[in-house]
């Protein structure tokens, strides 16, 4: 619990939705015409944003009406691709109550509410009851979980026979000091990130089968420099993540950029099912 707490309070922004739709309006946006499209520059939190989640769905095997669990789902950006783009039913939970509550604004707003709903919770306690889901994904979530065995155990009570699990984590590629702040964390107390045969042996120690594992380091540092080639160009856009990063968001980059770029550790993906 302590730690979740210094997790929410790491998130916390106070006036969140007011920050995105000034941004949107600043970007020539009508805000009584969005997309999801439109919002993707500032609710795909994760390495990659939308670039990434469009390769993820590519690996996942989505089908319409899918229903998806969204763990840690933040704004609901991932959530609202899903929906959109491939006709599933999403449902998102969230330790922070201020993200829950942008991201059913923002998918009331584009048209997708009865097809996306996030609330409040614990990956480490869902809400939900056995068999509830297909499939079930988390996108740069479990590097603030310490109890990882926990948390796999619970995604396997709420997953259907033979569903799925996608991860999208950055997890460790060698040891070494890693540089705070960054995106998910402000210092050491709240960053868990461990190596992908943690979370192999976790994942089949919960019941899952690894289907398929995909470093995405090189991925993410042709990201980056497509990043800094646009900053260079055109400067900063008023719609980014910087919104939710706060003031040191750029140092916070910066951090990941670095130690991404030294080795230690990369945004990898796995790809798992419930075994049996």
């Amino acid at each position: 619990m302590e730690i979740e707490q210094a997790v929410a309070r790491h998130y916390a922004h106070g006036s969140l939705e007011e920050a995105i739709l000034g941004a949107l309006a600043a970007a020539g946006k009508d805000l009584n015409r969005l997309t999801p499209k439109d919002l993707a520059p500032v609710d795909e939190f994760h390495v990659g944003g939308r670039q990434a989640t469009i390769a993820f769905a590519e690996q996942f095997g989505l089908r319409p009406g899918m229903r998806l669990l969204d763990i840690g789902c933040g704004l609901g950006g991932a959530a609202r691709y899903f929906a959109d783009a491939h006709g599933c039913q999403v449902t998102g939970i969230d330790l922070s109550g201020e993200y829950v509550a942008v991201a059913n604004a923002l998918a009331a707003r584009v048209g997708l509410g009865e097809r996306v709903s996030c609330q409040a919770g614990s990956a480490l306690a869902l809400p939900f009851a056995p068999g509830s889901f297909d499939a079930a994904y988390m996108f740069h979530v479990g590097m603030n979980i310490e109890d990882k065995s926990r948390l796999f155990a619970e995604v396997r009570r709420v997953l259907a026979p033979s569903g799925l699990f996608g991860i999208y984590d950055v997890m460790r590629l060698a040891d070494g000091d890693l540089s705070y702040p960054v995106p998910w964390a402000s210092g050491p107390e709240s960053s868990f990130v461990a190596d992908a045969a943690t979370y192999r042996r976790l994942l089949a120690a919960a019941g899952f089968e690894v289907l398929k594992q995909r470093d995405r380091r090189d991925f993410a540092l042709e990201v980056f420099a497509q990043m800094r080639a646009r900053g260079a160009a055109a400067g900063p856009a008023p719609l980014g993540l910087h919104l939710v990063m706060g003031a040191n968001a750029g140092q916070k980059v910066k951090n990941m950029i670095a130690d991404i770029s030294a080795g230690l550790i990369a945004p990898t993906e796995i790809i798992c099912r419930v075994a049996g």
